[in-house]
């Protein structure tokens, strides 16, 4: 009797302590999020070196609370909240520790605010995905791969809407105020560039995991999946193939980046949104 008493204190504090880093979190990248934004509206640099540590204390509660998500008492949970708070504690793990060697950190003040919601979502709401008893080493792989090429891509994305921005900025010689804090615009498209070929590489991985490491690909439901990341690798493909021989950039990178972006979110969200929320 008192050895479950005591189970059952241990599963009480453990979810105790993943609800509480969670609010934490949320509420850390709340605050982090409108003091960027706030200070790039009005053309102001903020406290770099607190900023990062805030940041990172942000993503290391974050962190703690996805782990208690994910791994629950009956396997691994890679429900429809669940993954999308992992994705984005991935996201927000790859933004800071590039802001170390790249001036990404602005990026903080959009991608922020919407890993807190995904905190907020993740804890309140549930869908019907059956938790998965046991992961194979290859399908561990794979799932890696494809949680850092969604992650490196969407940070590319939200890099391709500021140098919309800026360009738009540029255009109608608005100098003040939020152009005066982001680099340079060969800057940020050479920035924009770089994220684009490492999301791509990682895309081509789990692609070729995928392929390779699934049995039968239409009868666990992947189809759907497969279809449009490989759309997705295509237009981010022909993207790189435009830039390297044709010269391809500005609007033109930004449109293709945006429609890669859509097809990989249809890839990763579609089916699972489908599965589990629509026909649960």
């Amino acid at each position: 009797m008192s050895f479950y008493m005591t189970k059952s204190a241990a599963m009480d504090d453990t979810f105790s302590l993943q609800h509480s880093s969670g609010i934490a979190a949320l509420l850390l990248y709340l605050a982090i999020g409108l003091w960027q934004g706030s200070a790039m509206m009005r053309g102001q640099q903020v406290n770099r070196p607190l900023l990062l540590a805030l940041a990172f204390g942000a993503i290391l509660l974050h962190g703690i609370h996805v782990l208690g998500l994910i791994h629950t008492a009956a396997g691994i949970d890679l429900g429809f909240f669940q993954v999308s708070s992992l994705i984005f504690w991935v996201i927000c793990a790859v933004l800071a520790i590039s802001s170390l060697r790249l001036p990404v950190e602005n990026l903080f003040a959009l991608i922020f605010p919407l890993s807190s919601l995904g905190i907020l979502c993740s804890i309140n709401l549930h869908s019907g995905f059956v938790p998965e008893t046991h992961i194979t080493a290859r399908i561990g792989w794979h799932i890696l791969l494809s949680l850092l090429a969604y992650s490196v891509l969407t940070i590319a994305t939200v890099q391709a809407i500021a140098l919309a921005w800026q360009d738009r900025l540029l255009r109608q010689k608005r100098f003040q105020g939020l152009l005066r804090v982001l680099p340079p615009l060969q800057t940020m498209e050479a920035l924009l560039f770089e994220m684009l070929w490492a999301g791509t590489v990682l895309l081509t991985l789990s692609l070729l995991t995928g392929f390779l490491f699934f049995d039968n690909i239409h009868q666990q439901h992947l189809a759907h999946k497969m279809a449009f990341s490989t759309l997705a690798w295509l237009a981010y493909a022909i993207l790189l193939w435009g830039r390297s021989r044709l010269g391809w950039r500005g609007r033109k990178a930004i449109h293709w980046t945006l429609g890669g972006f859509v097809a990989l979110m249809l890839a990763y969200f579609g089916s699972k949104f489908v599965l589990e929320l629509i026909l649960a």
